[in-house]
This record gives C-alpha cells, structure tokens and sequence, in this order.
C-alpha cells in the first residue's frame, strides 16, 4: 500500500477507502481526495504519493488554481456529475460505437491543483450538488471518508491496483467510469518520460488481447469492453519512484494478426515486454499521437488517464 493517509484496501473486491475533503467551488461545497503531491514534505504530511513530476505541469492548463478560505481549498473549476455514462460495445466490443461520460468538469476543471504556485497536488473532485463520481461505491460525509472503486493492471510482472478519476478524452473517461476532463491534455510531455520536462509516464493498453471471462491470458480493451473483467493495462512506474505520476500518458498496443495466427498472443505484465514484442513486429501502435522513446517508439494516443496506484500485490 503506497498511500499512508489510506484508510483500507480490500484487494478482492478492488476498492479502497480514503480521507474525504471538504472545499468549495463558487462558495458551494465540494468533496474531493487528495492522492499525490509535487512536494515531498508536502506529501509525506498528507500521507499521499510523492511525485514530482507533476510541478512540470505549472502554468499550464492541466493545472487549476485555488485558494484557501480558512481550512478550506476554493476551487476555481468543478464536475457536473449529473450525466449518465454510456458504453455501446462495437461489433468487436472495442471500439465501441456509442460512449458518453457519466461525468464532465468545466472549462476550468483539472485535478491537479496549486494554491501557492510552487506545489501541485492531485485533487480529484468525487462528489458536489450535482452528484457523484461513477466511481464511488460509498461515502460517508460524517466521517469523512469515501470508498472507490479501483482497476487491476500490472507493473514489472506484478499486479497493481489503481484509482480511475479523470482522462481528458471521452472515450478513455467513459470506458474507465472516471471524469472527462479536456484540461488535463495540457500536461506536458506527450509520448515522453523525461522526468525535467514531462507531467507523463505512460499506461499502455493492449486493445486485442486473449479473450474468455476464466481465461488465465485474459487481457484487454475488446475483453473489458465485453464485460469479462479490467482490460489489466500495464504501467510504466510506480510510487516510490522519483518518475512515477498519476497523470497516465495512453499508449495503447495492437497485437497483429501474424502474432495472433502463430499462437505468440499472451497476456503482457512489463512494460519493457512490450517494448520488445513492439521492436520485433508482434506489436503495432494503435495510438497516432509520436513515438514514446522510453517505448522503442511505440505511439501515444494521445490522452491522459488520471489513476493513481494505491497497491502492488505480488
């Protein structure tokens, strides 16, 4: 468990339960959760991920401003979480052909959040007038906690589970039951990992991986899309490293119809796998954004993904 400030995990049933905050947006209260600070003292006192890379992201859009009244964080941006989420699967479940996020900020929304200009916090929005985030499975606003559903991936052969909040792409925000977000594409650093100038590390998605609800090798968009389980995404980093962020560069991966015919189609847990089976042709990009380097040059798509990771299981 990487968050101190986490109040439980229940890995079987893939939630976790944190510190529920109040702030306000046009002096109406809001509910949010912090998960990761560009301050290392800043995130060890809170409890939550260090990741500085985040303090690239200043000055851009993918970064809103606040100010605090009190206690309080005063957002300038907020959520509409009135809309229903809406997944038609396509004929091959992925892509699918209709998709409606079941939540939207505003012009001004981001999760990522400076008050002072020097330190950015992830502060994802879960709850206002307007409703809640698809991802809440419980809140208690007397105890100030929330409970959120999370989604399984891996990293380095390991499984990892991580928190779903924002993707400045519909689509990406619909499949996930997270918030679209536009803002957060402002983020610098697509397709790069460079921890000087990137916000970004990537998560690639494997769009046609093995299939079957009990297939050991499931994996995938197609498979998630057609209700059998998490499309188990694969992370480039985690917590503890000095270039994790939660701001999740998309980089999605196509296994060929050759690879597939010769029986080579198994599910992937290592990014750097999948930077090999790219080099060797098993893989294509289905991302038309540029060349990830870090990735032998597999393509972003381009969009972001807000998840951060809050366990590594063996």
């Amino acid at each position: 468990m990487f968050m101190k400030s986490t109040i439980a995990v229940n890995t079987a049933e893939g939630t976790v339960t944190l510190p529920l905050q109040q702030g306000l947006h046009d002096g109406a209260t809001v509910w949010y959760v912090v998960t990761e600070s560009s301050n290392r003292d800043d995130a060890q006192r809170r409890g939550v991920n260090y990741s500085p890379k985040l303090v690239n992201a200043l000055g851009t859009a993918a970064v809103q401003s606040a100010r605090r009244i009190g206690s309080q964080l005063a957002f300038s941006g907020t959520v509409d979480f009135s809309p229903t989420r809406v997944v038609v699967p396509g004929p091959t479940a992925f892509p699918p052909t209709t998709v409606h996020a079941g939540a939207v900020g505003d012009a001004d929304y981001s999760p990522l959040v400076s008050a002072d200009g020097r330190t950015v916090i992830n502060a994802t929005q879960v709850a206002n007038a307007s409703g809640l985030h698809d991802a809440i499975v419980d809140i208690n606003f007397d105890r100030r906690q929330v409970t959120l559903d999370t989604l399984n991936g891996f990293y380095e052969g390991k499984r990892v589970q991580y928190l779903h909040q924002e993707a400045s792409v519909e689509l990406v925000a619909a499949l996930e039951g997270s918030t679209w977000a536009p803002n957060l594409d402002a983020a610098p650093g697509l397709a790069s990992f460079d921890r000087k100038s990137s916000a970004r590390a990537a998560i690639i998605p494997i769009v046609n991986g093995p299939q079957g609800a009990n297939n050991p090798q499931r994996q995938g968009l197609q498979s998630a899309v057609a209700g059998q389980g998490d499309p188990l995404n694969i992370t480039q980093v985690v917590p503890g490293d000095n270039d994790y962020s939660p701001v999740w560069d998309v980089t999605p991966a196509v296994w060929t119809e050759a690879a597939i015919t010769a029986g080579q189609r198994v599910r992937l847990t290592d990014h750097d796998d999948v930077a090999k089976l790219f080099s060797d042709g098993l893989l294509v990009s289905a991302g038309g954004g540029p060349a990830n380097a870090s990735l032998d040059g597999l393509r972003a798509l381009p969009g972001i993904s807000n998840c951060p990771v809050v366990v590594e299981l063996g």
